[in-house]
C-alpha cells in the first residue's frame, strides 16, 4: 500500500492555520444540521490568503492538518452537530491510507464518524477522476457522510455525479442568486432538485443572503440552507441562528 507524503502529518506545514464554522440549517426543523468548517490564517486572515500559500510541496500537510484542526475544534468547542470538512482531492493518494490520521484524531477527541461529512469541491480540477470516487466510497464504507461543494460551477459536474452519489450535493451560490426573479434558474435548479430526489441525495442551497432566496427555496421544498442570511463564519466559536427573524 503506497503512503501519502506527509500523512502522518510529521512534516511541518510552516504556517498556522485556525477553523471558522458556518452553520448549515435545516429551515423546515429551525435547527443547525451541520457546521462547515472553513480555514482561517492564525490572525483570522481569509482563505484566499491561507490557500494561497499551499503548493505542491505542502498540500498533503495542509490537507491533513485542516482535516485534524477541523476535528479538535470542533471537539473542543463542543459543536452541537456535525462538522463537514473540505478535503483537497489532489492531495490523496490511497484513501486508505490517507484516512489514518483522520481515524485517530475522531477517536482521540470523541467525535463519532457519523457526525463527520467530508466535502469536495468542484472548483478543484480533479487529476484523478476514478481516485475521488475511491475516496468517496471508502469514507462511507468508514460510516462518514459525503458531499460535493460548489455543485453547478466547476470540473466535476455530472461526471463525478454520475459515478458516485453523495449523501449531500451543495448547489453553487450563483445558481441560488436572485432565484426568485430568473427563469432560467428556476428551471435548472428545478431540474437538480427532481435528479437529487431521484438518487436519493439531500440539497443544501449555499449562499443565501436575502429573504426572497429563503423563501423562494423554502416553499420550494429546500430543507438544508447555508449563508450570510443564517450566520457569517467564527473563527473557533459558532452561534445558532436566530430563526424567529427569518419569519415574515
Amino acid at each position: 500500500m503506497a503512503a501519502c507524503p506527509s500523512c502522518d502529518c510529521q512534516s511541518e506545514l510552516g504556517f498556522d492555520i485556525k477553523m471558522a464554522f458556518q452553520p448549515i440549517v435545516n429551515v423546515h426543523n429551525s435547527d443547525v444540521f451541520a457546521f462547515e468548517a472553513l480555514v482561517r490564517g492564525a490572525n483570522g486572515e481569509g482563505a484566499g490568503e491561507v490557500l494561497s500559500r499551499v503548493n505542491e510541496s505542502n498540500k498533503y500537510t495542509f490537507d491533513q492538518t485542516c482535516r485534524m484542526t477541523a476535528i479538535e475544534t470542533a471537539a473542543r468547542i463542543q459543536l452541537p452537530s456535525k462538522v463537514s470538512i473540505n478535503f483537497m482531492p489532489n492531495a490523496i493518494y490511497e484513501p486508505e491510507t490517507c484516512l489514518a490520521q483522520t481515524l485517530k484524531t475522531a477517536r482521540k477527541t470523541g467525535l463519532p464518524r457519523e457526525n463527520i461529512i467530508f466535502e469536495v469541491t468542484e472548483h478543484e480540477k480533479v487529476e484523478n477522476h476514478s481516485l475521488l470516487v475511491d475516496v468517496f466510497k471508502t469514507y462511507r464504507e468508514h460510516g462518514f457522510l459525503t458531499a460535493i461543494d460548489d455543485f453547478g460551477e466547476g470540473y466535476a459536474g455530472l461526471n463525478l455525479l454520475a459515478d458516485f452519489q453523495p449523501d449531500l450535493l451543495k448547489i453553487d451560490m450563483k445558481l441560488i442568486r436572485n432565484i426568485h426573479e430568473d427563469r432560467i434558474k428556476k428551471a435548472l435548479f428545478a431540474a437538480v432538485q427532481r435528479a437529487a430526489e431521484e438518487l436519493g441525495i439531500t440539497l443544501v442551497a449555499e449562499g443565501i443572503e436575502t429573504i426572497d432566496e429563503y423563501y423562494y427555496l423554502k416553499y420550494n421544498g429546500v430543507e438544508l440552507m447555508q449563508g450570510y442570511l443564517f450566520q457569517k463564519p467564527e473563527v473557533e466559536a459558532y452561534t445558532i441562528p436566530d430563526f424567529e427573524s427569518l419569519k415574515r
